[in-house]
């Protein structure tokens, strides 16, 4: 949204670091020739930074070249001051010709600061929020074409992001070495994965989600004793297969368009793939399934029974239901 935004006042804020530095240097890229580049770009970072220093790198105009960049990082730096808040917002208010301003944040969490919404509403505002886990999988298959003209297989996304988590940097870092190590070949699968070293889960969550969902329900029971081995805690696979659960009902009530206008952006893939599993459910099986784990989700909350238990015990009813059906 912000490509063909030429000079003023960027503020890109939110937790995703990586997604951030991505829109900087492209930023940088559009505004800087690099035979001036070295003339008209300063990168300072709030917390090292004293601000009259800043105004002034600001104030300085363009040497040889249209515009001048000024990148701040950490402008949280800047919260706990008046002084640096006001010499700041004015620069925001009123950018002298020529200048490109681009300031990084992290608010602090909780913080009701009044200079952040000042920045956000004075300026070309971008949110750059966490990824859930949920949405890494679809990152990866679009990341993988854009960034290395390679393609990556779903199943080797989602191994691949349960492995890794929600680091978008070394995730990227991963997908580079995978591209790399393709040579003339074109598709990332789940053994270049782990030819390349990386560790990957005996079972990942995605891949379990998709066993119920296609009504696989003795291998999801086995899985489950992996899952819980690797870490899961029972409410997170409730919580993960309620979701699952109930865009299969989406999908069977509303079709292909309602559920894919209902995923998240980097979720919008798995459309096709959940049309598919929710053909497999018989018409009144999904509501007792998801009512099922509501009522395993309150247990998990008040037992003393493990969390492999109860999950358990929902996966042996739907099984029982199955066969008498």
């Amino acid at each position: 949204m912000l490509a063909k935004v030429r000079g003023g006042v960027f503020y890109l804020h939110g937790e995703d670091a990586f997604r951030k530095e991505q829109v900087v240097t492209a930023l940088i890229d559009a505004h800087l020739d690099p035979a001036t580049q070295d003339f008209n770009l300063d990168q300072l970072r709030g917390t090292e930074t004293e601000v009259e220093t800043v105004a002034s790198i600001m104030a300085t105009p363009p040497m040889m070249a249209e515009w001048r960049v000024v990148v701040v990082r950490e402008v949280e730096g800047f919260s706990s001051g008046k002084k640096a808040r006001d010499t700041m917002l004015e620069v925001v208010r009123n950018p002298p010709p020529g200048l490109a301003l681009i300031l990084s944040c992290k608010v602090p969490r909780g913080s009701r600061a009044k200079f952040y919404r000042d920045l956000s509403s004075l300026s070309h505002s971008v949110e750059f929020k966490a990824f859930t886990s949920a949405d890494l999988p679809g990152w990866l298959i679009n990341r993988a074409p854009e960034a290395y003209s390679v393609e990556i297989e779903v199943e080797a996304a989602q191994a691949l992001s349960s492995a890794i988590g929600t680091n978008l940097g070394v995730l990227d870092r991963e997908l580079e070495k995978l591209a790399d190590f393709l040579g003339d070949r074109s598709l990332i699968t789940i053994a270049d994965v782990e030819a390349v070293g990386t560790k990957l889960p005996s079972q990942d969550r995605w891949r379990w989600f998709d066993l119920v969902g296609e009504r696989r329900f003795q291998e999801a029971l086995t899985g489950l004793d992996i899952l819980i081995g690797q870490g899961e805690s029972g409410v997170g696979l409730v919580i993960g297969l309620a979701n699952h659960l109930l865009r299969l009902g989406v999908a069977s009530t509303k079709g292909f368009r309602s559920l894919e206008a209902a995923l998240p952006p980097h979720q919008k893939w798995l459309a096709k793939r959940l049309m598919a599993q929710s053909k497999k459910w018989p018409p009144g099986e999904l509501d007792p399934a998801i009512e099922g784990l509501l009522r395993a989700d309150r247990l998990l909350k008040a037992s003393p029974q493990s969390d492999q238990h109860f999950v358990e015990e929902w996966l042996l009813g739907l099984m029982s239901r199955a066969l008498a059906a």
